[in-house]
């Protein structure tokens, strides 16, 4: 097969072993700049231009979207698709997943595990906003944050009325959700591909941090799923419609809750923590999934 990794830096470690396991299996892989793809949007022959000439076709795509060129990247995908070309995570499913609000309102509806979570524009209250979600302390994100920026941990009532206040002077866009204190400062990441958690790792922040990101110096490490910790990942993972996915989860003293479902999840940290090689399953679901001019999801969004 063809297949083309989506990418804006070649370097990076997820970029390249998803190309070294692609061609071990026989595969020609190339990478390509997102931003640096144009398209030609026609009914009868859409196609994609890379540096001045037209792309080959591609009989699979792995979209490796930034958060920050999501709007682009996802029409990028999509005109993939309407060229019959197989995305491993077609363009909906990613711009779904990357709205944190819209994702968490299809996870509550369908009945997976979520801290409690308020969202509003300018509320007339907001030591009500707070009271709703438990009362302090209190996590307050940015919507359109990544990688731990853009996350706050408010201790005291006072603190957090006036890091909203803060926000909402600057017209952003925020969660104000619950600190889940038995936590510990860790989470789970669950990587999924096609319906099946295939790797996990436990995260443990630093301490005196309570973001368990591994791009903040957090720690990985193997760790054993309960079977209600498996299931929510899986769940979760379908209710985006992602065949690949990060689920991000906590353990709560009223089971497992879900953080974040990432449609871009890094391999450096899931691999070296579990020894396994995810790059390879990635592949291999392409391989038994990828059909010419039909593209398919497993399980809907």
């Amino acid at each position: 097969m063809r297949i083309a990794i989506l990418s804006r830096n070649a370097k990076l470690y997820s970029t390249q072993r998803l190309k070294e396991a692609g061609e071990q299996r026989g595969h020609t892989v190339d990478i390509i700049d997102t931003m640096h793809c144009y398209m030609d949007i026609t009914s009868s022959r859409p196609s994609v231009r890379y540096k001045g000439e037209p792309l080959p076709t591609y009989d699979a795509v792995i979209p490796r979207i930034g958060s920050s060129v999501t709007f682009y990247g996802t029409s990028v995908v999509r005109q993939f698709e309407m060229m019959g070309t197989f995305s491993i995570n077609e363009s909906v499913a990613i711009s779904r997943s990357r709205d944190k609000l819209r994702s968490l309102q299809l996870l509550s509806r369908k009945g997976i595990g979520l801290p409690r979570t308020g969202f509003a524009n300018h509320p007339d209250r907001i030591d009500d906003l707070i009271k709703n979600v438990g009362g302090a302390p209190v996590v307050i994100k940015l919507l359109e944050g990544t990688q731990g920026i853009g996350v706050v941990l408010a201790e005291t009532q006072k603190t957090a009325e006036a890091i909203i206040e803060a926000f909402m002077g600057l017209n952003a866009n925020i969660l104000v959700q619950e600190y889940i204190k038995e936590a510990g400062g860790a989470d789970i990441r669950c990587f999924v591909v096609g319906g099946k958690v295939v790797a996990a790792m436990k995260r443990q922040a630093n301490e005196g941090e309570f973001r368990s990101n591994l791009h903040r110096g957090g720690t990985a490490s193997l760790v054993r799923l309960s079977p209600a910790e498996r299931k929510t990942a899986i769940n979760a993972a379908k209710t985006m419609g992602l065949n690949m996915s990060g689920v991000d989860i906590l353990r709560s003293n009223n089971g497992p809750v879900v953080m974040e479902v990432n449609s871009s999840p890094g391999l450096e940290g899931i691999e070296k923590a579990t020894g396994k090689d995810v790059a390879a399953m990635i592949i291999e679901f392409i391989e038994a999934n990828a059909q010419p001019h039909k593209n398919k999801t497993v399980g809907k969004g």
